[in-house]
């Protein structure tokens, strides 16, 4: 009976999900479907699927959106709609950082990369989609998906200004993150 159990609990962890959906809310409304790369990088895959099956990224901004490149979201800490935007980007969440899972996965646009600071083993919470190649991004950020549906979407994100892309007055948000199997 606790071998059934325990195999049932299993079953049920984020760590196993396959993917995540994003409710898209601002400039750019609908569905962004993710499939995630557990395979290529299980630790980042379970942090972030266990971050959504939390709730955490509900209501949090796309903060840094830069026209050709990529649009990032995924500060839970300072992030969320109504705190002090300026502060966006500079946090994560109360979970460790994580250790690189470099691979030889491509960064083409629709797929899904880990954001951190100067330190390559310093990603959290916060991810970036790409709106097109970067190839120089490769084998310097974990990979961690791609978009399978809502690239239409991703592309109406509203854009940021200037050169790091911050955007100004009302962000673009995560109105809900759910886990998908």
């Amino acid at each position: 009976m606790l071998k059934f159990a325990a195999a049932f609990a299993v079953m049920a962890s984020p760590a196993l999900a396959t993917g995540i959906q994003i409710e898209v809310e601002g400039e750019a409304n609908g569905i962004i479907t993710i499939d995630l790369f557990e395979d290529v990088a299980p630790k980042h895959v379970e942090q972030i699927t266990a971050l959504a099956a939390e709730g955490q990224y509900d209501g949090v901004v796309f903060h840094r959106v830069i026209d050709g490149f990529m649009a990032q979201t995924g500060d839970v800490k300072f992030g969320k709609l109504g705190e002090d935007m300026r502060m966006a980007g500079r946090g994560g969440s109360d979970r460790p950082d994580l250790p690189a899972e470099f691979s030889d996965k491509s960064f083409d646009r629709g797929v899904i990369g880990m954001a951190r600071s100067q330190n390559p083993n310093s990603a959290n919470s916060q991810f970036f989609i790409m709106f097109a190649p970067a190839p120089h991004l490769n084998g310097q950020y974990t990979v961690v998906g791609h978009v399978t549906e809502g690239m239409d979407i991703v592309d109406a994100i509203k854009l940021g200004k200037g050169q790091n892309g911050a955007v100004i007055g009302q962000p673009d948000l995560m109105k809900k993150v759910t886990v998908t199997e």
